[in-house]
């Protein structure tokens, strides 16, 4: 019970901070540009084509949609079908979670915790997560590859900081890649060290019920191991959950493309616009802040000033990161919110 209170403090204190840091964010972006302020800014969405608006915000309704299909396939294979809703749910709480704590550490137990209260066993839960982890991760480096083939000057337009962020960016997803993929074959590396750990502790007598404990880390990995080796043993599912990975991160990367569009800018600039978005994703990925906030701003005026007026690229850049950040969580924790409420009801009955 004491673990929950903490674990909710814990998250409830990162919430408080990632709203300090949004409209810190918001603030400073307006500063930067003298002649924009809230009033002009819904002048300008007034006056922007309405129809790519509401396509930009249909994008960032299907960028939650297909996680929620990548996790209910990777599920489906592991032998756990689950409901269109509940699919929702665990994606929902990912991103609402993901993005209110530093590097993501929220998103996945949140997303665990859901499914686990649906009957998923832990171990289970846990390589579908760490699975679909890595597919997401492995997504965003693919589209920043190809996007930059197709458009290879779109990284020379960054400035050097931002440069410098995307290139480690590439490094740290490419190796957390290459991480994920050891650890659903060999799952030793994640549970014989946390046997250890408990072990330690109880011994140290900072933790009781050593054996019940252990027991229980033992039975998780069992399961853990069982559905590694489904998902290996079925190449079909690591296509789809790719696949709908991609599709997923490529909803997202493109509403700056319909903003830029949406406010009167080039078609023949589209492309280039999605491929600097493909960066700049690479980009605030490396960094430990919540969502992202403050450096994929930074990185989005960057990158979009090299190839349009500057006034034109706060505009994109304050208006679609609403749309695919600010506009997805706020849905995402409403939807959490309702998710966890409505599961409390039912326990109740």
């Amino acid at each position: 019970m004491n673990s929950k209170k903490k674990s909710i403090n814990h998250n409830f204190i990162w919430a408080i901070v990632s709203s300090v840091l949004a409209i810190l964010t918001i603030r400073v972006v307006l500063k930067q540009n003298k002649d924009m302020s809230l009033a002009e800014l819904a002048c300008v969405i007034g006056s922007a084509k309405k129809s790519y608006l509401i396509l930009g915000m249909a994008c960032s309704a299907l960028f939650i949609w297909f996680e929620a299909v990548a996790l209910r396939t990777i599920l489906k294979y592991a032998g756990y079908r689950r409901s269109v809703g509940q699919s929702l749910l665990y994606t929902t709480s990912d991103l609402y979670f993901s993005a209110i704590t530093p590097s993501a550490t929220g998103g996945q137990p949140a997303s665990g915790f859901f499914m686990t209260r649906d009957g998923i066993p832990g171990g289970m839960a846990t390589a579908v997560l760490m699975l679909n982890l890595m597919m997401y991760t492995i997504s965003i480096v693919f589209l920043g590859g190809v996007s930059t083939f197709f458009c290879p000057g779109a990284f020379g337009e960054f400035g050097k900081i931002s440069r410098i962020l995307i290139a480690a960016g590439y490094v740290a997803l490419t190796l957390l890649s290459i991480i994920f993929f050891i650890l659903l074959k060999k799952e030793d590396l994640i549970f014989k060290p946390l046997a250890a750990i408990v072990s330690f502790l109880c011994d140290k007598h900072l933790l009781k019920g050593k054996e019940r404990k252990l027991e229980k880390i033992y039975k998780i990995r069992e399961d853990y191991a069982r559905c590694a080796a489904v998902i290996a043993g079925r190449k079909r599912v690591l296509f789809w959950a790719f696949t709908w990975n991609c599709v997923q991160r490529a909803f997202q990367m493109i509403i700056p493309s319909l903003t830029y569009y949406s406010l009167g800018g080039e078609v023949g600039k589209v492309v280039r616009v999605f491929t600097k978005q493909c960066l700049v994703t690479i980009g605030y990925n490396c960094i430990p802040v919540p969502g992202g906030m403050g450096i994929s701003d930074y990185l989005m005026i960057d990158g979009f000033s090299g190839m349009m007026n500057e006034q034109l690229a706060f505009n994109v850049e304050i208006i679609s990161r609403s749309i695919m950040f600010y506009v997805c969580i706020a849905a995402s924790g409403l939807f959490t919110l309702a998710g966890y409420l409505w599961g409390c009801k039912k326990r109740k009955k």
